[in-house]
């Protein structure tokens, strides 16, 4: 996933629009977009809003809420449709375990796949814990929350801060085969497109898989960014069709190529 745009579950303005936005996934957000006088009648027209966005193709992510609204903020999810929960403030692999356990009734009634979790980690704790929480079940991606991340470090969510704790929480999804969603830098000035690109190159340097977002205008710039260039599928493509022919390591553009740069070139061409 590219690029996964941020929808008020509350809101039909942007729920009306939000299929058309060419995002990877759309997530609808119980959590903090949405005030707390609102949140039950958003809960409740999940099943409406997962039906409206899904009409793009993409995928349909519920963000939901921490605390006392999780369980029935997931179950909701569940019945509605959605094919995976945003789960906010992960501190430990036993609570994805045990938000696993809450869904297995519904999923069996309903005969629907298990949802999968996307792990949000928020404070110091959570990160340092990152490789446990990564071995949790249904864990398909992990990302963290600058800004809870830095007021639990009494700091500024500059990207100096944010970027050692960014990266740990990235290492340990890598690991374990998961997405890791994020950008080094803080990208909060959706106007600024240009430097909105420039981290999303970082981040796919890095080997991010995609990022969110709270702007539509912002999707089609990470889908292009967090995607191969044309140049990098050309070199793919002559790295592949070279190692076809057996010859073990030879020679691309005047570097050498072996095993692992293959595996890189065959990875460029899956992703698109």
């Amino acid at each position: 996933m590219r690029s996964l745009l941020y929808v008020p579950a509350h809101s039909e303005r942007f729920l009306a629009k939000a299929h058309e936005r060419g995002a990877d996934a759309v997530i609808l957000d119980l959590e903090d977009s949405v005030p707390e006088a609102d949140k039950d009648a958003a809960r409740n027209g999940l099943a409406e809003a997962v039906a409206s966005v899904r009409r793009g193709g993409g995928k349909v992510v519920v963000r939901i809420n921490a605390g006392g609204r999780q369980d029935v903020d997931a179950l909701a999810a569940c019945r509605a449709g959605a094919d995976l929960l945003y789960v906010p403030k992960v501190q430990r692999p036993e609570a994805l375990a045990a938000l696993a356990s809450a869904l297995e009734s519904v999923e069996g009634e309903r005969g629907r796949e298990p949802m999968g979790f996307v792990a949000l980690l928020e404070d110091i704790g959570a990160v340092q814990d990152a490789r446990a929480i990564a071995t949790a079940p249904r864990l398909v991606g992990m990302s963290v929350g600058g800004e809870d991340l830095a007021l639990s470090l009494g700091a500024e969510p500059t990207p100096e801060v944010l970027r050692l704790p960014k990266l740990l929480v990235h290492y340990a999804a890598k690991e374990r085969g998961l997405l890791s969603i994020g950008m080094l830098r803080s990208t909060a000035d959706y106007s600024d497109t240009d430097g909105v690109a420039a981290a999303a190159r970082e981040a796919r340097a890095h080997g991010f898989d995609g990022a969110t977002c709270v702007h539509p205008a912002l999707v089609p710039v990470l889908n292009e960014h967090f995607a191969p260039s044309s140049a990098q599928r050309d070199w793919a493509e002559r790295v592949v069709l070279e190692a076809a022919k057996g010859q073990g390591a030879f020679q691309i553009d005047g570097r050498m190529v072996d095993a692992p740069v293959i595996a890189r070139a065959r990875a460029i061409l899956a992703r698109g």
